[in-house]
């Protein structure tokens, strides 16, 4: 990178600084116009020069010039004006100068803005692309809060410069110089007295900034710092909590704030102090102004519109002087900035850009064999990773390593670099090859598995996407917009390539387009037992019945299909189903009262408490007084069970109507109520034993108060709620209805329309095979698993379990067709029956329809040693034997031949 960035900034934007310094220079006619202005009006109209007597005029907007050995040219004779009349013409004039002023400080400034966050974004992306070159062992030294925020907060003053860097100094400079020459044409001596003052500023106030600039270096280098150490916290958090050290990151937290704090306090003490000698040398000149100037006035030396011009002209000085010394002190600011940025960056060896050259097209498959030639690998101490070691892969050959074979599975997938010899791919070496066909043609998945922020089929795809493959046709505003996003690239020295182009590629999937790339995916999910997982984040995620009717029709459909499967397996009770007429002794209370759920819990409880519409119904259908008397009950029973339990014991989980922080809040209230008459206790807090009603279930509560009378008395009471219900409250409650699909339920839940029975104990099981078996049937299984890749997975994938991550991680590997295949122990979540099911799984899929790419597997399970045609041994970096396995049938390479 440029080491200078002026330089930097000259060279990336040397045309467009040009052109502002142009309008900069135009600018300083009208800004010295606007100086001498002030003295005509004051000297002419208002003192009366040149207006001898009342009936005088004078020449308004007379153009002419002198020229030698011809004399004075007329252009223009003017308009002849009375002294109101030129009074108004001047004032008008002054007025169009301030606004041609204000124009141009309008233009010239939105101008730089567009400069500064054109050349920033340039920067960013060229820090970005840096990371993205960066070689493997750059990233086990740098923290990555550390970097993100070098580029997205350090390097923020950058483009802010980038319009001032040379525009200010012509501007402010020049707006400076024009004042200070028309106070010197006005008069020589408080010229002289302004210049000097000028001077002092000029020499003191920058070097007394040197000190702002080391302090201010200081504090962005701590709370760089401060950011990575919080970043570690957050990672490193499971640690500090195992180990209780959450005390010790406190008092180093301290100790950096406490460092930070000084820095900054300091900062402000010095900054003020420049501020206020500054603003003194300022404020001293119109005292000498007033005092010499006016003196110089009374003498006669001087008249009054000079003076008040001069003191007018002075009055824009010190803003473009003060300005000028502050860009003085943001160029060296932003130049350290930029300095440590460059050192932060200025990595070797980066990788050559035509490594990551973008191509459309598929490359070639790899016909030649994968081979480590007299490879060493080290870490960064200086340790022997890999020592010398020499192996070949060929193509369609299934090769185990054991004991300590990691690092050369990394070497092969380009994850580490050698410090000797080298990996090749038919003889060439594959750092020389570019990332276009090493990362298609090769796939790579292990235990340290990253997952971006996004859904689950986001991640899943990842690896498909190389290139904009489908270019997005965009109509109306939307076009106009994006032919503005390829202008602004092309000046930013952005790629113009559209993210939200189709970037995924297909044919590497096997797949013909969109429709049918589920069709591929789902063996791969199968293979990494993916697929359960996928479909029970599936079927517990929500829909918009209207945007997917077709679905929702289907589901609906499956309701009398699973009541047909539940008899023909004898499993009747294995869901107790929604009927209109009847009570659901597995729902709430709530849900049976108003035969379905609510949609807005907050509109719920303030309806609960102060709408009349519960209160008059309760009473009309008799519920009332039996619903508090239930709550009552209900209160004593958990509060004498649950008082002496733990915030967080599991018993907490089966409770549907109180929270642990509840607890005593009901326990005070029952004291309160307790052997008081309904009517003598207050409204809220009947409500608030009544509401303990509505989450009650008989068969997982067990406080026997559901009885056969008061099931139909709310089955009875259904009517009142539904047809009742005032608009207001409408869209509170979606009632359950069998041939309607509910919005706010779940997938599982519109299913079923009821609810599972606690008489079986692995009915959850059973239920969960039996949906799955339907979903199949009715050819709704590959709709169903598409809801589930939405599912968003969370910061680094942490909403997913390590096993399901790893999985993940594996199937993104296999959705590819490649040539070589390269798995780093992926699977070490998982216990090893389930690891040993998932590789014979991958085998299997890698093996059928014709496919034999080469497999490279890091395992240490014997018991799936005879999938391999050999096996290579580790021990301590050394390849201690490479030996065909009894089912295999390759011979071992010729380690002379591959040495020579």
């Amino acid at each position: 990178m440029e080491s200078r960035l002026s330089r930097y900034i000259w060279n990336h934007t040397r045309k467009d600084q040009l052109w502002i310094l142009v309008i900069v220079a135009l600018s300083m006619i009208p800004y010295f116009l606007s100086f001498d202005l002030p003295k005509q009006i004051v000297n002419g109209p208002i003192q009366g020069d040149g207006f001898d007597s009342p009936e005088a005029t004078q020449a308004f907007l007379a153009l002419s010039f002198d020229l030698p050995y011809v004399g004075t040219i007329n252009l223009f004779d003017g308009f002849q004006l009375g002294r109101e009349g030129m009074l108004l013409a001047l004032s008008l004039v002054f007025l169009l100068l301030v606004v041609i002023n204000g124009l141009f400080k309008f233009y010239i400034n939105t101008f730089k803005g567009r400069l500064g966050e054109r050349l920033l974004r340039r920067i960013r992306f060229e820090l970005v692309d840096r990371v993205l070159r960066f070689p493997p062992t750059h990233f086990k030294r740098v923290k990555p809060a550390e970097i993100s925020t070098m580029i997205k907060d350090e390097v923020e003053p950058l483009g802010g410069f980038t319009g001032d860097a040379f525009v200010s100094p012509a501007l402010l400079g020049g707006q400076a110089l024009t004042a200070l020459i028309f106070i010197l044409l006005q008069s020589f001596w408080l010229g002289l007295i302004a210049t000097v003052i000028v001077a002092v500023q000029a020499v003191i106030i920058p070097r007394m900034r040197k000190r702002l600039l080391v302090l201010g270096r200081e504090r962005q280098l701590t709370a760089r710092e401060l950011s990575g150490r919080v970043s570690e916290i957050v990672d490193g958090i499971g640690t500090i909590r195992g180990y209780d050290t959450s005390n010790f990151e406190r008092a180093d937290i301290a100790s950096r704030l406490a460092r930070i704090f000084k820095i900054r306090y300091d900062l402000y003490q010095w900054k003020f102090l420049v501020k206020f000698i500054n603003n003194f040398l300022a404020q001293v000149t119109p005292f000498l102004f007033y005092s010499i100037g006016g003196y110089f006035a009374l003498q006669g030396r001087l008249d009054i519109g000079q003076l008040v011009a001069v003191i007018g002209a002075y009055k824009d000085l010190p803003g473009p002087l003060k300005e000028l010394i502050d860009w003085d002190q943001a160029r060296q600011d932003v130049q350290v900035k930029y300095a440590q940025v460059v050192e932060q960056f200025s990595v070797d060896p980066l990788i050559d850009p035509k490594v990551h050259a973008i191509a459309t097209a598929s490359p070639e498959p790899l016909v030649g064999p994968l081979a480590a030639i007299n490879l060493t690998v080290t870490d960064d101490g200086g340790v022997t990773l890999l020592d010398h070691v020499s192996l070949q892969v060929q193509p369609g050959e299934a090769v185990a390593l054991k004991g300590g074979g990691e690092v050369l599975a990394e070497a092969f997938a380009r994850l580490i670099w050698p410090a000797g010899g080298r990996v090749v791919i038919g003889g060439q070496d594959i750092l020389d090859l570019p990332e276009s066909v090493t990362g298609r043609r090769i796939s790579y998945a292990s235990s340290d598995v990253y997952v971006f922020q996004g859904s689950l089929g986001d991640n899943l795809l990842y690896g498909l996407k190389h290139a904009p493959l489908t270019d997005v046709q965009y109509e109306g505003e939307r076009a106009a917009h994006r032919k503005w996003e390829l202008v602004e690239a092309k000046l930013a020295g952005n790629p113009h390539f559209d993210v939200n182009s189709d970037w995924i590629d297909y044919q590497a999937a096997g797949a013909t387009g969109p429709d049918d790339l589920l069709i591929k995916i789902r063996p791969v999910l199968d293979a990494v037992l993916l697929t359960n997982d996928v479909l029970a984040l599936a079927v517990r995620s929500t829909i918009d019945p209207n945007r997917n009717a077709a679905f929702a029709a289907g589901i609906v459909e499956m309701r009398s299909a699973l009541r047909e499967r539940l008899e023909t397996e004898k499993l009747s009770d294995l869901v107790v189903f929604f009927e209109p007429g009847s009570y659901n002794i597995e729902a709430t209370i709530g849900e049976n009262l108003l035969f379905g759920t609510i949609t807005d819990q907050a509109m719920w409880d303030d309806a609960l408490e102060g709408h009349p519409f519960f209160k008059t119904v309760l009473q009309r259908v008799g519920l009332r007084d039996v619903f508090y008397e239930m709550g009552l009950e209900i209160a004593e029973n958990v509060v004498e069970l649950f008082r002496d339990l733990p915030p967080d014991h599991p018993f907490f989980q089966q409770l549907t109507f109180m929270t642990a922080e509840e607890i005593p809040v009901y326990e005070a209230l029952l004291q309160k109520v307790r052997g008081r008459p309904r009517a003598d206790v207050a409204e809220d807090d009947q409500v608030k034993i009544i509401r303990l009603c509505f989450g009650y279930i008989e068969p997982r509560h067990r406080f026997g108060l559901l009885t056969d009378e008061l099931m139909a008395k709310i089955v009875a009471g259904r009517r009142e709620f539904d047809e009742g219900l005032p608009a207001d409250l409408a869209g509170m409650i979606e009632h359950y209805r069998p041939n309607r699909y509910i919005a706010s339920g779940s997938i599982i839940d519109n299913v079923l329309f009821g609810r599972i029975g606690h008489k079986h104990a692995d009915g959850s099981e059973k239920i969960r095979a039996i949906v799955r078996d339907l979903f199949e049937a009715v050819g709704l299984y590959n709709e169903v698993l598409a809801f589930g890749f939405d599912f968003n997975v969370g910061a680094g994938g942490k909403r997913l379990t390590a096993g399901q991550r790893q999985k993940l991680d594996l199937a993104r590997a296999l959705i590819r067709i490649c040539d070589f295949y390269i798995f780093n122990q992926p699977l070490l979540a998982l216990d090893q029956r389930v690891q040993e099911q998932v590789i014979r799984n991958v085998f299997a899929l890698l093996r059928q329809d014709g496919r034999n790419p080469a497999i490279v597997w890091v395992v240490a399970n014997p018991a799936v040693m005879e999938l391999f045609d050999r096996v290579a041994v580790f021990e301590n970096g050394r390849l201690l034997r490479d030996e065909t396995t009894e089912v295999g049938a390759n011979e071992g390479p010729d380690y002379k031949e591959m040495a020579s």
